[in-house]
């Protein structure tokens, strides 16, 4: 595809993590991808905080048969990262 959407980010971030390519450290190496991923195709990026930590495993377990915990939760936290955005006066 020559662009991706937030959905297609979530789902090769979903099939990442259920790989465990680490011993340690699986989580932020992916969430670090995902990050770049969305820098990469101009969506807001945005960080799953301690706040959201517990929604952000409840999507990824769910995301075969409910996708909206998932998308739901990282929407939350853009929303989040829009407001820092915001706040700097960085447009997006």
């Amino acid at each position: 595809k020559e662009e991706k959407t937030l959905e297609d980010i979530l789902d090769f971030h979903v099939k990442f993590e259920r790989i465990h390519p680490f011993q340690d450290g699986n989580g932020r190496v992916g969430r670090l991808i995902m990050f770049k991923e969305c820098l990469k195709y101009n969506i807001v990026p945005f960080i799953i905080e301690d706040q959201l930590k517990m929604f952000y495993y409840r999507g990824l377990k769910e995301w075969k048969n409910e996708k909206g915990y998932l998308k739901d939760t990282c929407l939350t936290a853009q929303d989040r990262y829009k407001s820092y955005l915001d706040y700097f006066w960085i447009g997006y």
